[in-house]
């Protein structure tokens, strides 16, 4: 049998599907913030300590309450992919809060979650903060980042989500030495918890790990690759990216999700590594049209700066389009 590659390189093409999503929080949807927090300066002012857990705990839950709103938010808008914020819980992995027990005073919360999501059939995920670092050279960073990516799996087994590949992650830091610095994250990551292994996808940066080196990771360590195509053509060995794609498809070939891209527009020349407020529809197709075919499913994660409002602008614009085929107000077929 042909491989995919082989195949998608002979130009096979069947329709493909395209379900966007958006990320953590909504520009349409008043008051439903999932990121309220406290800093710890703030907590230390509150002088019964138990009060001030109790502080944090109220602002967990009322984060949690409006991801509930969010995800409703998106059943009425046929929306069925979406990023969880990853500040749900202020605090959770501070030092001076070891042994603060958050996840028993949230568990009816987040089985309310969780329970939505999957009678909804919504594809749900994280994407931690560009402060973890599985290949720092640095112990206590290191440390710190598994501590933060277990409370991510935490989160997804309290909302009773199947945690695998449910994260994106970033290769991390080059450390003036790329090469080492993509030996280090392997040597690092065998002495990453399994259950945290599982639950990791990587993305190409737009600095410094390009699409061929995600995929050297990808590939040696039997993890799903999150192809973003902004940060690809910011940072890149050759702009051709098209003789790759297969192999980034066949990452994800062991993976219970589809294939998972990130989409976004810069936001100008001389700022192109920023997002720009809203996606470009031709700059969008102008990938579509070379994956078309390559797999039955492509989620794409919209990441612009007008979150929600920027998918409903992309989606009136791909309506008017005759070379796809409309399933609902996020999804389509790319003819």
């Amino acid at each position: 049998m042909d491989s995919l590659i082989e195949r998608f390189l002979r130009g096979e093409n069947e329709l493909t599907i395209i379900q966007l999503g958006y990320v953590a929080m909504s520009t349409e949807l008043v008051n439903s913030s999932p990121s309220q927090t406290m800093t710890y300066a703030q907590f230390q002012k509150i002088k019964n300590p138990e009060a001030a857990i109790r502080k944090l705990e109220r602002i967990a839950k009322s984060n949690l309450e409006n991801c509930l709103r969010l995800l409703k938010h998106n059943k009425g808008n046929d929306i069925h992919f979406f990023r969880l914020s990853s500040r749900l819980i202020p605090l959770a992995n501070h030092e001076a809060l070891e042994g603060w027990d958050y996840l028993t005073p949230l568990k009816n919360e987040l089985k309310e979650l969780g329970d939505y999501a999957k009678k909804e059939k919504m594809r749900i995920g994280f994407h931690p903060d560009h402060f973890v670092l599985l290949n720092s050279p640095k112990k206590e960073i290191l440390q710190a980042s598994v501590q933060m990516l277990a409370l991510h799996v935490r989160l997804l087994e309290g909302m009773g989500i199947d945690s695998t590949h449910r994260c994106v992650l970033h290769v991390g830091g080059g450390y003036d030495d790329k090469e080492l610095s993509l030996e280090r994250f392997i040597h690092n990551w065998m002495y990453t918890p399994k259950k945290i292994q599982e639950t990791i996808i990587l993305e190409n940066d737009d600095t410094t790990f390009t699409l061929l080196d995600t995929l050297y990771l990808c590939e040696k360590l039997n993890v799903p690759m999150v192809f973003d195509f902004h940060h690809h053509m910011a940072c890149h060995e050759t702009k051709e990216w098209e003789k790759d794609w297969g192999r980034v498809v066949d990452t994800w070939k062991n993976s219970p999700l589809p294939v998972k891209m990130h989409i976004s527009s810069p936001k100008n020349e001389q700022e192109f590594r920023s997002h720009a407020d809203y996606v470009d529809v031709d700059w969008f197709f102008s990938f579509l049209n070379k994956v078309k075919g390559s797999t039955k499913q492509i989620d794409c994660m919209i990441e612009a700066k007008q979150k929600d409002a920027a998918l409903f602008q992309l989606m009136e614009r791909i309506k008017k389009r005759d070379d796809i085929e409309l399933i609902d107000a996020s999804t389509f077929r790319i003819k």
